[in-house]
C-alpha cells in the first residue's frame, strides 16, 4: 500500500466535516429540549448590534421540532447567501487566474532563479508563498509546487521534508497572518460587522514573527541535513529516491512570459484597488466580489484564454471552493437552530461566565483555544467562521473585548494547527504528493507549531492590552 493510500485510509476514519456539522445540528436540536431558554437585550450602536451586559433572563422554552431541524439547513443557506456567493465568485475569478498559468510560471521562475543560491532559496520561496497565503488564502493550491520544491531541495543537498516545508509552511505563514485573506478574515470580519481587512497593521506585525520563525526553523533543519544527510527525518525515503532517481523535472511548469507579466500586473493592481476601496470608499462584500470578477475576466483576456475556456475555468474555480462555500450555509443552520430554540444566549452567557473567570487579558486566549479545538473538527476556515463567530462576537461584547480581537482569536485558532492536524485536506495532500509519512511530518513540525501557538497567544494578549480595532 502506498503512502497516499495510507493517508486516505487514515482520513476515512475521521468523520466528514459536513457529518460533524450535521451532528452538531442534531445536538443543538436536542439541547433545545433541555437547555433553559434565555435572551439578552440588544441595542444598535454605530451600525453594530451589541449585547447589553447583565440583561440576560430566562424565558419560556421553544424546542425545535424534527422537521424544523431540517428546515434550518436551507434557512442557513439563505442567511449566509452573501458570504456564500462571495466565496463562489471570488473562487471563480481565481480559477481564471490559475488557468492563465501566471501563478505557476511566476513562482517557477523565482524558485529556479534561486536554485543555486542556497542561502536565499528557502527564505525567498517561503516569503513568496506566504504572500499568496495572506492575500488569496492559498493552501491546497500550493500542492502542485511540492514536487518541484522537493526536486530543487534534493538537488542542493536537502531532503523531501525541506522541499515540502518551504512550500507548505510558507503558504501557512501567510494564511495565519491573513492580512487580506478573503476566505477567513474577510468572512469573519463581515460576520463581526467590522470594516473588511481592518486591523491590517497589527496582523502584519504578527505575520512577520510567524514567517520569521518558520524560515529560521526550516533553514536550521535544512542546514543540519546538508551537513549530515543521516539526520534527515526521512533518511530512508531519501535513500530510496536516490536509488530510483525519482526527481520531478522543474521544466514541467510553464515558462514566464509577457502575458504572465501583464496578468500579474492586473492582479497586483486589482488587490491594491480593493484595499483602497475598502478603506476609502467603504467597499464591502458586494463591491469586492464585483472587483474580483473584473480582475478575473481581465486576467483571462490578457492571458489569452478563449471565452469558453475562461468560463470553464470560472466554473472550475467555483467547484474548488464549493466545499468551503456551502459549508458556510450548512454551519449557519446551527445558528438557526440555536436561535429558534432560544438557547444561543444561554450558551453565550455560560461561555462568558467560564471564560470571564480568567484574568482579563486571558479572556481572548480562552477564546483562541476554543477555536484551536474547533479547528480539528471543522478545518474549513469559512465553515469555522460561520460556526463560531455568531457566538464569539456577542461573547466578546460581554467580556468587554474588541470584536477585532475575537476575529484574531478565530483567525489564529483556525490557521496555526492546519499544518499538523490530520483533518487538514491541504496537509494530507502535501504529504501524499511528497510521500512523507504523517508521523514523520509531526516529528518535524511540532516544535514550530508550539512556537506559533506561543507567538499568537502573546499577540492576543497584546491585542487586548492595546485594544486593537
Amino acid at each position: 500500500m502506498n503512502e497516499q493510500s495510507v493517508n486516505e485510509e487514515k482520513r476515512s476514519k475521521i468523520p466528514h466535516t459536513y457529518a460533524i456539522i450535521f451532528i452538531i445540528i442534531i445536538l443543538a436540536t436536542v439541547a433545545s429540549y433541555f437547555v433553559p431558554a434565555g435572551q439578552f437585550d440588544r441595542v444598535e450602536v454605530d451600525g453594530k448590534t451589541l449585547v447589553v451586559a447583565g440583561s440576560y433572563e430566562t424565558i419560556e422554552s421553544n424546542p425545535v421540532s424534527f422537521f424544523d431541524m431540517f428546515k434550518a439547513i436551507p434557512q442557513g443557506m439563505s442567511k449566509g447567501a452573501t458570504i456564500i456567493f462571495y466565496i463562489f465568485l471570488v473562487g471563480g475569478a481565481f480559477g481564471i487566474i490559475r488557468e492563465t498559468g501566471t501563478i505557476e510560471a511566476g513562482i517557477n521562475k523565482v524558485v529556479r532563479k534561486l536554485e543555486r543560491r542556497e542561502k536565499l532559496l528557502i527564505p525567498f520561496t517561503m516569503f513568496v508563498f506566504s504572500i499568496a497565503g495572506a492575500t488569496t488564502g492559498m493552501s491546497e493550491e500550493s500542492i502542485i509546487f511540492v514536487p518541484i520544491g522537493i526536486a530543487i531541495a534534493r538537488a542542493i543537498g536537502y531532503d523531501a521534508i525541506t522541499g515540502t516545508a518551504m512550500i507548505s509552511l510558507g503558504a501557512a505563514s501567510g494564511f495565519i497572518g491573513g492580512m487580506m485573506n478573503p476566505f477567513t478574515v474577510g468572512v469573519a470580519q463581515s460576520m463581526a460587522e467590522l470594516q473588511l481587512f481592518s486591523g491590517i497593521g497589527f496582523r502584519f506585525v504578527v505575520y512577520i514573527f510567524i514567517l520569521a520563525l518558520a524560515i529560521f526553523y526550516v533553514m536550521r533543519y535544512a542546514a543540519k541535513v546538508k551537513k549530515d544527510p543521516t539526520k534527515s527525518i526521512v533518511y530512508e525515503l531519501e535513500l530510496k529516491a536516490k536509488q530510483q532517481k525519482e526527481q520531478q523535472d522543474p521544466n514541467t511548469l510553464p515558462v514566464f512570459n509577457i502575458r504572465h507579466a501583464l496578468v500579474l500586473l492586473i492582479i497586483v493592481g486589482g488587490l491594491g484597488l480593493n484595499m483602497y476601496g475598502v478603506f476609502k470608499w467603504e467597499w464591502y462584500l458586494t463591491e469586492l466580489t464585483a472587483s474580483f470578477i473584473i480582475i478575473g475576466f481581465a486576467a483571462g483576456i490578457i492571458g489569452g484564454l478563449r471565452i469558453n475556456k475562461m468560463f470553464d475555468s470560472f466554473v472550475d474555480g467555483m467547484k474548488l471552493v464549493a466545499f468551503g462555500a456551502l459549508i458556510v450555509g450548512f454551519a449557519r443552520a446551527i445558528l438557526v437552530v440555536l436561535e429558534n430554540g432560544l438557547i444561543i444566549d444561554t450558551m453565550i452567557n455560560s461561555l462568558a461566565a467560564l471564560i470571564g473567570s480568567l484574568p482579563g487579558t486571558l479572556n481572548a486566549v480562552g477564546m483562541f483555544f476554543v477555536q484551536v479545538v474547533t479547528n480539528f473538527f471543522i478545518p474549513s476556515g469559512s465553515g469555522q467562521a460561520a460556526t463560531t463567530m455568531p457566538i464569539m462576537v456577542p461573547l466578546a461584547d460581554l467580556l468587554g473585548i474588541e470584536r477585532q480581537v475575537a476575529v484574531l482569536a478565530f483567525q489564529y485558532g483556525d490557521g496555526v494547527t492546519n499544518s499538523i492536524i490530520p483533518t487538514s485536506a491541504a496537509l494530507m495532500g502535501y504529504l501524499a504528493v511528497a510521500g512523507i509519512p504523517y508521523d514523520r511530518w509531526v516529528k518535524f513540525v511540532w516544535k514550530l507549531i508550539a512556537g506559533w501557538l506561543v507567538i499568537t497567544t502573546i499577540a492576543l494578549i497584546v491585542a487586548v492590552m492595546i485594544g486593537v480595532k
